[in-house]
């Protein structure tokens, strides 16, 4: 619908009144073939009923407006009207390209955002204030958090329950797929693959470390030490099928033998920097997975891998 002829000054020139409506062109466009101008929204609602010019009748489909020329929509921006708020006491009149800023500023819009100073600080529009209630607004506020709150709970529940479900169905899996592989040399071999490609793709998700002090290295992690590093392992998806293997080879004890005592770690230490670290999350510590590290002598890595706990020097 295009804008009341009322809110203009002067008189407006008949090319810049839409022919359906009536009023001044609102977003105007143009048949390409008879260049007739019209309002955006007039025009689309009369081809939906009939598919011509109104004005000629040459046959036209939406995908034949194309927007007014500049020339025509730089005579309507220089248009001025009063604003939509002139009822409700606004006394100004702009040019028509500057209507839509200036109603977001305008005081005398009924619908503007306004801060409630009796106590709330809620933004409403400005016409409801006068029956506006702090109390009950912020009842409502509290209630529709509430909801969302349990909404979210409930969401996360039953996304809980679905990881759950896929977890045992995954375990379920593996059960069968160990079952086969005792009874079945080509399953085992399957299955052993299987368990490799996991904690290749494990290993990708986690951020590289960079060790800088080698020597802060805790070679006998108490259990209060290592039961923390697999509580993170395990929050990290870590593959269940290796990191009992993993926890147990945090310990000197089972090292390899270029790390399991203090005089081969001292005279390995130019090998060090040649290891792929990747970084236990959140923990002073690093997992040297033997699939990173093949490159190592055989002395210094152990399958599926070690856990090195720091007490510090890990970044």
């Amino acid at each position: 619908m295009g804008f009341d002829l009322t809110r203009f000054q002067g008189t407006v020139d008949e090319e810049l009144i839409c022919p359906i409506c009536s009023g001044v062109l609102q977003d105007p466009v143009q048949a390409a073939g008879c260049e007739h101008a019209f309002c955006k929204i007039c025009m689309n609602e009369w081809i939906s009923r009939q598919p011509t010019c109104p004005l000629d009748r040459t046959p036209i489909t939406p995908a034949q407006l194309v927007p007014a020329p500049r020339i025509l929509r730089n005579l309507l921006s220089r248009l001025r009207i009063k604003c939509d708020n002139f009822v409700d006491g606004c006394q100004q009149d702009i040019k028509l390209d500057a209507l839509m800023a200036h109603l977001e500023e305008c005081e005398y819009n009924p619908k503007r955002p306004v801060t409630c100073e009796q106590g709330c600080s809620l933004i409403i529009p400005k016409d409801e204030m006068k029956n506006h209630n702090c109390v009950r607004e912020l009842r409502n506020l509290v209630q529709s958090q509430h909801q969302k709150l349990i909404d979210l709970r409930r969401e996360m529940s039953e996304h809980q329950f679905q990881l759950n479900e896929q977890k045992r169905e995954i375990n379920l899996l593996k059960d069968f797929m160990r079952a086969m592989r005792v009874s079945n040399p080509m399953m085992r071999d399957i299955a052993d693959q299987m368990e490799r490609d996991d904690l290749v793709r494990w290993s990708a998700t986690l951020p590289r470390a960079k060790v800088t002090r080698w020597g802060g290295m805790i070679s006998t992690p108490d259990d209060t030490l290592q039961t923390m590093i697999k509580r993170t392992l395990s929050e990290y998806n870590c593959p269940p099928h290796v990191i009992n293997d993993l926890m147990e080879n945090c310990h000197e004890r089972k090292w390899p033998t270029g790390l399991n005592s203090l005089e081969t770690r001292q005279s390995s230490r130019r090998q060090y920097e040649n290891y792929v670290c990747k970084r236990v999350p959140g923990k002073q510590a690093v997992i040297v997975l033997h699939c990173d590290n093949q490159h190592m002598p055989e002395d210094m890595t152990i399958e599926p891998g070690l856990v090195m706990i720091f007490a510090h020097g890990v970044e």
